[in-house]
């Protein structure tokens, strides 16, 4: 019991209030469900007790971070003025993760930015990339400092000879003059590769927004995504939203245990979010050889997934959808846990075929350093 428990036993349970006994039989176990998987679930609480240690992301994210140390000391910033313009402000830097299909030439870029409402641009001043070739337990690679342009942003084209073959790579870049930093991930991927898409907005959400405080996540949609990363397929996540609100987003997706996938966010504030999604998920198709097995949304993303060709069937839409656009998609009238139930049953659901099983590990999502302060306020 020691190993257990400790000195004070701590029973693992759901919260369930006095005023639930007044809700109708018939709505409690999708209560329950969603209660579920706010917290951890029970096979996460179980490992953590025997092996003390949390699920970091990909195993061993901790350990990754931990033997970080930036190549080169902290420098004076080329500007004078850099220094009085980010005082008393946090850096709000970010990247998008970046797929790309073997051959194809591997690009990555990244915005630094000061503020959660980017008042400041870091302009004119080195940045150092790193990359982690064998993830988790790998040794940071330098390949090169690049310096940010007047809009703050670094884009680095890796030369043929640093190309990396099949794998899921952690990129960090970190700026120079007050070592602050954005870990991002890139995936370099067989042809076809099939993924699963999966829109934040709306389709994971009971509330309307991810920027409000801890929305609650639909009972069951962790499960389907699990469902399709351990079937083998690449997840992606794609929303509209400004990559400004990207640490947040991710934030929360951790917090919920959601597997781990590549995140796409709009460049900035866009005039057209679903043209955005549209033209990203084209590139992967196009020029990535990227095949979309499903797609999961909310009505917004009908157009988007059409106009990608994807059948109407592999259209899975949740909420509501107008008689309209009912014909163009499927729709989970009954919720993410009653479509599990559809997908695990024989002939729902097939394996992902290819090669890219072998090369995308599994893992739960995470967001660097952000583990040991989720795990203090559990």
């Amino acid at each position: 019991t020691q190993k257990w428990w400790g000195n004070k036993r701590i029973d693992y349970a759901l919260y369930c209030p006095e005023g639930l006994a007044n809700f109708p039989t018939n709505a409690l176990p999708h209560l329950f469900h969603a209660s579920y998987w706010e917290s951890s679930d029970v096979i996460a609480f179980i490992l953590r007790q025997i092996g003390r240690f949390d699920l970091p992301m990909l195993g061993g994210e901790s350990k990754e971070l931990a033997c970080f140390r930036p190549g080169q000391p902290r420098e004076k910033w080329n500007r004078k003025r850099t220094s009085v313009k980010i005082k008393n402000v946090s850096a709000n830097h970010r990247a998008n993760d970046v797929i790309v299909r073997e051959g194809a030439p591997q690009v990555l870029i990244a915005r630094f930015m000061y503020s959660p409402i980017d008042l400041i641009a870091l302009t004119g001043e080195k940045v150092d990339i790193h990359v982690m070739k064998d993830a988790p337990a790998g040794e940071w690679t330098y390949l090169s400092t690049e310096v940010t342009d007047k809009t703050g942003r670094i884009t680095y084209n890796i030369p043929d000879d640093k190309a990396l073959s099949y794998g899921l790579y952690p990129v960090k870049m970190v700026v120079r003059g007050d070592h602050t930093s954005v870990d991002f991930f890139m995936a370099v991927i067989p042809p076809n590769t099939e993924c699963v898409v999966f829109s934040i907005d709306g389709s994971f959400t009971a509330s309307m927004s991810v920027s409000g405080r801890d929305p609650k996540v639909r009972a069951g949609a962790v499960d389907v995504v699990r469902h399709w990363q351990e079937l083998g397929y690449l997840i992606i996540y794609i929303t509209a939203r400004p990559d400004m609100q990207q640490q947040k987003v991710v934030s929360w997706l951790s917090q919920h245990n959601f597997p781990h996938g590549l995140v796409s966010f709009a460049d900035g504030l866009s005039t057209d979010p679903l043209g955005h999604k549209t033209a990203y998920l084209n590139n992967l198709v196009e020029n990535h050889g990227v095949i979309i097995h499903q797609a999961y949304g909310s009505s917004k993303d009908i157009s988007v997934y059409t106009a990608i060709n994807l059948k109407p069937k592999q259209i899975i839409i949740v909420g509501k959808v107008s008689k309209k656009q009912q014909s163009l998609c499927t729709v989970l009238i009954e919720g993410y846990a009653a479509h599990l139930s559809q997908l695990q049953a024989h002939g729902g659901s097939r394996p992902a075929q290819g090669n890219a099983r072998m090369v995308i590990p599994r893992g739960q999502f995470g967001l660097p350093g952000l583990n040991s302060s989720l795990r203090r306020r559990r």
